[in-house]
C-alpha cells in the first residue's frame, strides 16, 4: 500500500472518529432529537456530502456511537471487575459501574440500549464490544456454573431496567445501593 493511500485511510479513519465524537458529546448536550447531519456537519466543519460518505444518515450514526460505547463499556466493567478479589466482590463491582456508566453518559447509554438501532445482541453478528461487555457479566459466575450465561443476562436485565427507569424518573435514586445489594445478594451463591 502506498504511503498517500494509508494517509488517505488514516484520515478517513480520524474524519469517522470525528463525526462520532461529536454525535455523542451534541447527545449529551441537548439530546439526541439535536443530533442532525446538518449540525454534525457544521460541528465537524464538513459538508454534509463528506458526512454522508461515512455515514448514510442518523441511525448509521447513532450505531456507530453504541458500538463505541460498548467498547467504552467493556474496559469500564473490566476495570471493576479485576479490582475485586473474589466473585461476589467482582459481581457487586460490575453491577455498580454498570450504573455509575448509564448514569454518567445518559445519551451514550440511550444510543446503545434504548434507540432503535440494528446492533445484533446474542447473535453471530453481535459486535465484539458488546459481547466483550457481556462477558465481564459472565466472568463474574463460577466457570463450572453451566448457566452462567443465564445468570448474566438476569443481571444485565435487572441493571438495565434499573438503569433505566431511575434516568426516567420512576424509581427514585436513592433506593440505588439497596436495589444493587439486594439483586447481588439473590445471585451470590451462583456467583461463588
Amino acid at each position: 500500500m502506498s504511503a498517500i493511500k494509508e494517509r488517505r485511510e488514516r484520515e478517513r479513519a480520524q474524519r469517522h472518529q470525528l463525526i462520532i465524537t461529536a454525535a455523542r458529546e451534541l447527545a449529551e448536550a441537548e439530546g439526541w432529537e439535536a443530533v442532525t447531519t446538518r449540525r454534525l456537519a457544521e460541528r465537524v466543519e464538513y459538508s454534509q456530502p463528506v458526512l454522508y460518505s461515512h455515514f448514510r444518515g442518523k441511525d448509521a450514526i447513532v450505531r456507530a456511537v453504541a458500538i463505541d460505547g460498548f467498547g467504552e463499556l467493556a474496559a469500564h466493567l473490566r476495570r471493576a471487575r479485576s479490582a475485586a478479589p473474589e466473585p461476589r466482590q467482582a459481581l457487586h463491582a460490575v453491577c455498580r459501574a454498570y450504573l455509575g456508566f448509564a448514569t454518567e453518559r445518559p445519551a451514550l447509554y440511550r444510543a446503545m440500549f434504548v434507540m432503535p438501532t440494528d446492533v445484533k445482541f446474542a447473535h453471530a453478528e453481535t459486535p465484539p464490544q458488546l459481547r466483550a461487555s457481556f462477558d465481564e457479566f459472565v466472568s463474574c459466575f463460577r466457570p463450572d456454573n453451566a448457566r452462567r450465561e443465564l445468570s448474566a443476562e438476569v443481571v444485565w436485565s435487572a441493571l438495565h431496567g434499573i438503569a433505566v427507569l431511575s434516568d426516567s424518573g420512576r424509581i427514585p435514586p436513592d433506593g440505588q445501593k439497596e436495589r444493587l445489594d439486594f439483586l447481588v445478594t439473590r445471585l451470590a451463591d451462583t456467583a461463588s
